[in-house]
């Protein structure tokens, strides 16, 4: 078993656990975007320090999947297991949502929509300053019905932002139903280029073939390179079999048993390596 696919098991352990310790949802979205954290925080992200000017950005725009980046900082060694456990606990610095104020967490974020147009911004202020760190925006498809992420689709074209690098967890399910019948955005890959972009789709449990696409990528900010987006095609629910493609699981919480379930399934995926 390599390295992202250890961490990435882990993470879905701790997103199991902490949920059923505080009684919270999301789970569903936790679970899809794990291999893609697995492969930023495990391989690809920059990060010397969380105060240091040229770290790589993050922006979790899809913010009500926090849960996945504390999981995330946990098993990259950027949060201790004993704030993990403060998760959603009254006083925690570990909410719901992202909050600015916590190691990692550039921008506290959860108002979909808003989290391309931020990124954009942080990567032109980049190429102004002269400063190397590249951006990377981790969006859900549902949030592509706003106006507002289309605005800063054609803004990062028309400046050649080749910093930027928007990830989509494209999931295929939002919160009243399937993407797909709220609003059809196939086919999504020629959308995106369309406006402009690099576009590379990948399997979104693949960890290293999500490497491979972002290693590909022109991301040197003084590049006349189009911005890029990782259209990543995922499961909702990834690795709990009845939490998969079930829309429900977008907020509900699990009963004793459910949670039972779902880490004997965790440890037998373990078990298989």
């Amino acid at each position: 078993m390599n390295d992202l696919r250890r961490m990435a098991d882990a993470m879905r352990r701790d997103i199991i656990e902490q949920s059923k310790r505080a009684g919270v949802g999301h789970i569903g979205s936790c679970l899809s975007i794990v291999d893609l954290l697995a492969a930023l925080y495990g391989r690809i992200l920059q990060l010397p320090g969380p105060d240091h000017p040229d770290r790589d950005r993050l922006f979790l725009s899809k913010g009500h999947a926090a849960l996945a980046l504390y999981a995330a900082l946990h098993n990259s060694g950027r949060l201790s297991t004993e704030e993990l456990a403060t998760y959603c606990a009254n006083g925690s610095r570990l909410g719901g949502h992202p909050e600015h104020g916590l190691d990692g967490v550039e921008l506290s974020t959860g108002s979909l929509g808003l989290g391309l147009g931020i990124g954009a911004g942080s990567a032109l202020a980049a190429r102004l300053g002269g400063s190397p760190h590249r951006v990377f925006v981790v969006m859900s498809d549902a949030e592509l019905d706003e106006g507002s992420v289309w605005e800063a689709v054609m803004f990062s074209a028309h400046h050649r932002l080749s910093n930027l690098v928007a990830v989509v967890d494209a999931n295929g399910q939002q919160a009243l139903g399937y993407t797909r019948d709220v609003l059809d955005l196939s086919p999504l890959a020629e959308r995106w280029r369309a406006f402009g972009w690099d576009v590379v789709e990948v399997d979104g449990h693949d960890t290293e073939a999500l490497v491979a696409a972002v290693d590909g990528f022109d991301t040197d900010r003084s590049s006349s390179a189009p911005p890029h987006v990782v259209i990543a095609r995922t499961t909702f629910g990834k690795g709990v079999s009845y939490m998969e493609n079930k829309v429900h699981w977008h907020y509900w919480p699990m009963s004793d048993e459910e949670y039972d379930r779902a880490l004997a399934e965790l440890a037998a995926t373990e078990r298989a390596g």
